[in-house]
């Protein structure tokens, strides 16, 4: 088995179906010749069966080939975000022990200083770097990995410590894109699926592109989401599956000026929870059923769905897709009747073989039967549908994005005029959440808001720095002197709606 084995195979039976970017585009025979000199380039740079590989790239067809051509070659892959600053991409190289990372050139500052800190090879990727592969010796063969053998390790949050590589294998990431592929979607070789989730996301690589690939579909990528271009690209190309995260959901609804999508067959949203408002003003205005799903990073990510054809649940996260289990558990792993709220529990083949080099994390959340406890609380009701009701830890979902907050503390307390530091998040009716940090200055310093934010916008991804930083003489803290959040209250002026973006 291998995961690159979908590429070789659609690549056989459909070499003229494509990836596009705009005007560029890829046959899928294209892309198999792209990912075996890749497979070649790696093996020149030493790359072994079960090494660590980088991809720090946008949503462009460069990724699909390099991601294919380093499991091709028996490596994993190490998705990044573009948007890393140097010590993010600092951390995750070292962490995963990668070799190598392929950056984009337009965002490659942060990654090359990233890389040399951590002491690992940089490679530039442009939209003519695969042309500049011509004279590189392939490598045809799909390298021969185990079910079991790591495809994919990806960052996720957590609320304490620094991110954890949650791996997946590929038998994981293999059955959990047949499901999508078969189960929700029913895709085939005459669908075209929107390419705008980030591919570097699990949701993304298994809803969009892996699963478009084994089906011989097409993918149309958008590298940036906007609402106006995702409208035009879905009107244009004759997009039939939309997969997107609630906040894009409310982006296209603000767009006035709606080209006729057409050809919309099924929309999918997950992420974060959906708004049953949303969901309805969607489906009246574009005249597509959207199918709400859950799953996490660890789950690769496809847990439960809204099964399309059957009974559906507007607020609901659905039911087990095929092949996995799901309980509701109190804090002993009891199952808990219906109706009553506790932890969420899965267990399938979906289910990650644990966090990289990270035992005692992995014991933590994965038990010895393979039930992953995922911190989010929730209930299931007498039909079987599951319900999100709160996270149990202090996770910060903004956009469809994790953030944790200890990080973005962490930044904080870096800054020589802050004492305390706690990041909270701040419901957002566009958002999810906003990300709040509530400070106090050591005494005599001086430092205002704006600073603080600035501060730590230079040195984290675009998307976790505060929005809204406040200012206290001290924070909250309980008997042990352990700051507690949950007692700190936002100044009666915030406004989550006009933070600085």
């Amino acid at each position: 088995m291998n995961l690159a084995g979908i590429l070789t195979r659609s690549a056989g039976s459909a070499p003229d179906q494509v990836v596009t970017l705009g005007d560029r585009t890829l046959t899928y025979a294209d892309l198999e010749l792209a990912s075996s000199r890749i497979a070649g380039f790696l093996a020149e740079k030493a790359i072994r069966r079960g090494d660590r590989v980088g991809i720090m790239l946008p949503n462009v067809p460069e990724f699909a080939a390099i991601y294919y051509g380093v499991l091709r070659a028996g490596g994993a892959v190490v998705p990044m975000n573009p948007l890393l600053k140097t010590r993010e991409v600092e951390y995750y190289l070292a962490d995963s022990g990668a070799k190598l990372i392929f950056a984009w050139q337009d965002m490659t500052g942060e990654a090359i200083e990233g890389a040399a800190r951590a002491g690992v090879d940089h490679v530039g990727v442009d939209s003519a770097f695969l042309a500049g592969l011509d004279d590189q010796a392939a490598i045809t063969q799909v390298e021969v990995r185990d079910p079991h053998d790591t495809a994919v390790i990806l960052y996720t949050s957590g609320t304490t410590g620094k991110p954890k590589g949650a791996e997946l294998s590929h038998g994981n990431l293999t059955r959990n894109l047949e499901v999508v592929r078969n189960d929700l979607l029913s895709l085939t070789a005459s669908d075209v699926v929107f390419g705008g989730l980030p591919l570097f996301h699990s949701f993304g690589q298994t809803a969009t592109l892996n699963a478009t690939i084994a089906a011989g579909a097409s993918l149309v990528l958008l590298q940036r989401f906007t609402p106006q271009a995702a409208l035009e690209l879905i009107a244009d190309r004759k997009v039939t599956i939309f997969a997107g995260v609630p906040t894009m959901y409310g982006a296209l609804l603000g767009v006035e000026d709606v080209p006729e999508p057409g050809a919309l067959r099924y929309c999918v949203s997950g992420g974060a929870a959906l708004p049953v408002e949303v969901l309805h003003r969607f489906e009246a205005r574009f005249g597509c059923v959207v199918l709400e799903g859950y799953g996490l990073s660890e789950t690769s990510p496809v847990a439960s769905f809204n099964h399309a054809g059957q009974l559906r649940k507007p607020g609901s996260i659905g039911t087990p897709v095929t092949g996995v289990e799901m309980r509701v558990v109190d804090a002993a792993g009891g199952e808990l009747p219906a109706g009553e709220v506790g932890e969420i529990a899965i267990r399938g083949h979906n289910v990650m073989k644990g966090y990289w080099n990270k035992p005692e994390a992995t014991a933590e959340v994965l038990s010895s039967d393979g039930w992953f406890r995922t911190g989010d609380m929730g209930r299931q009701d007498e039909d079987g549908f599951f319900f999100i009701v709160d996270r149990k830890k202090d996770l910060i979902i903004r956009g469809g994005f994790n953030v944790y907050p200890r990080e973005i503390e962490e930044v904080l307390y870096e800054h020589p005029a802050v004492a305390e530091a706690a990041v909270i998040g701040i419901e957002h009716p566009e958002l999810g959440e906003e990300i709040a940090a509530a400070v106090a200055l050591a005494p005599g310093a001086v430092a205002t808001p704006d600073e603080l934010r600035d501060h730590v916008k230079r040195q984290v991804a675009p998307y976790k720095y505060p929005r809204l930083v406040w200012i206290f003489d001290s924070l909250p803290k309980g008997p042990t002197s352990k700051i507690v959040k949950r007692e700190i209250v936002p100044p009666a002026a915030h406004d989550t709606t006009g933070a600085q973006r």
